[in-house]
């Protein structure tokens, strides 16, 4: 009878061993004190740093030589800080460039250039009366005038 007293014991010590018991610190008084987890590092996004938008850009024709091209759609990315790019296309090259607001005078007006690899540049002038919307003029250098219209 011995040794079905030693088995049963070791089974019960196994099954205790086996049950997955957990420490937890409590102080002299038996309260538990829990230590907060520090919380992982997660990256913030800055609400102060404005976010690009990108705008389409639709030229329509003002004179005989741009009516020669058509209506031209580009792309100007708005920075959001004075600055942006722009890109299209003018029979054929692909024209890319940047636009400054005047910072000097109305700070909704700027200027814009462009140039492609193969010699053809333009220059505008525009006024944005929103973030996300404005008009102006351009010019090429081969003489061809357009109006344009920036974002919805």
């Amino acid at each position: 009878m011995r040794k079905p007293l030693k088995n049963l014991i070791g089974l019960c010590f196994a099954g205790i061993s086996a049950s997955g018991c957990v420490a937890v610190p409590v102080n002299h008084e038996g309260v538990v004190t829990w230590e907060p987890v520090p919380a992982p590092l997660v990256p913030h996004v800055l609400a102060s740093q404005p976010i690009p938008a990108s705008l389409p850009a639709r030229l329509y024709p003002k004179n005989d030589l741009a009516r020669s091209a058509g209506v031209l759609t580009g792309s100007v990315t708005n920075m959001m800080n004075g600055k942006g790019r722009f890109m299209l296309n003018y029979q054929g090259q692909t024209l890319i460039g940047e636009a400054t607001r005047d910072s000097a005078g109305d700070a909704h007006s700027g200027i814009a250039n462009a140039w492609s690899p193969q010699g053809t540049f333009m220059s505008c002038t525009y006024r944005m009366n929103h973030p996300r919307q404005g008009s102006g003029t351009c010019t090429f250098s081969d003489g061809a005038q357009y109006d344009v219209h920036l974002g919805g």
